[in-house]
Parts: C-alpha cells; structure tokens; sequence
C-alpha cells in the first residue's frame, strides 16, 4: 500500500465515491476497528480508587449496530481489555474481538480463521503503529486524522472525523452506501 494515495473520507461521501474506493467498500463483508484512538479518541478518564473509563460515541454505536443487522460483520481488535470495553462490545452485539494483544496481525488472522471472511473483503480501522502489519493485509486500511503519519501513510483513506467522534460511522456510512445496504 505504500505510495498509495488515501482519499479523505468526507469529501467522498458528498460527492460520487471515486471507482477505486467504490470497489474496495462494496468488497467489505468484516469492518474490524482498533478501540483506543479509533473507537475513543484515546483519553480516559480516571476515577480514584475505581479505575478508569473510556467514552464513546453514540454515532458509532449506532452504526455498529445498524450495519450489523444489514448483514455486516463487526469486530475488535484491542492490546486493552478492561471491563468498560467489554461491556461495551456486549451493548453493541459485537461477537468477533480478541482483548489483550498488541500482535494485531496475529489476532487478524485468528479472526479470518473464525469468519471465515478472507483479508480482501475485510476493513481494519487503526491509528498506531502496532496497527500497521495489519493495516498492510487487509482489503481496506482506513485510519483517522489524529493518527501517527506512519499509519496515514499507507491507509487507503482517512476520515476527517476523528476517533471517538463519528469516524467509524463515517467508514459505516460509506460501506453502506456503496452496498446500497437500506433498511433499518
């Protein structure tokens, strides 16, 4: 993927999708998204004595859980696995995820072997640099504006949304429309 150019994701969803990115959305059969950074914007917030937790966005939830209903797939690929996390992966109906691994091309290809969904139909959404080995496989690498320049350098897009704020709607949104997936 490396010297591609990734297009900004916005842009493409008020105007006609260019072919390229048209073919790589109508492809995606298992959207699977990094949390810290992607799924949150990577803050969390400390309680004394409790721990810590993570806040997300509804946006995004609801898009998990509309896109999942229309035939989807969603899943997690996480170095966290705290109990906010997982709580959250439950509310959403999230049944793919691997929690606690860092190795995420290793946890990738434990989840092709569970979906049975091959690397070309599959989108990963990360932010870091232990996101890039599988960023590199899969059939749509999309990453976020705050992203480390490594990542955005071999995306295929980026959204302009950032993490935690809309921007794995954004990716739902698009695969949506260039599946021509309607319904509620």
């Amino acid at each position: 993927m490396s010297g591609k150019k990734h297009i900004i994701l916005e842009q493409t969803l008020e105007l006609k999708l260019p072919n390229e990115l048209v073919d790589k959305l109508k492809k995606i059969k298992l959207l699977l998204l990094d949390v810290d950074g992607v799924l949150t914007d990577g803050s969390i917030t400390w309680f004394s004595g409790q721990g810590f937790t993570r806040t997300y966005h509804t946006h995004d939830g609801y898009g998990i859980r509309h896109i999942q209903k229309l035939g989807i797939m969603i899943g997690v690929i996480s170095g966290g696995q705290s109990q906010d996390l997982k709580e959250r992966l439950q509310f959403l109906g999230i049944k793919y995820f691997i929690l606690g691994s860092e190795d995420k091309l290793t946890s990738l290809n434990e989840l092709v072997e569970q979906t049975k969904i091959p690397l070309e139909n599959i989108c990963f959404m990360g932010d870091d640099l232990f996101d890039i080995p599988a960023l590199e496989k899969v059939g749509l690498a999309v990453t976020v504006p705050n992203a480390v320049p490594e990542v955005k350098e071999i995306a295929h897009f980026i959204t302009t949304l950032p993490g935690g704020k809309g921007a794995v709607r954004q990716v739902i949104d698009a695969i949506r429309k260039a599946q021509n997936l309607t319904g509620l």
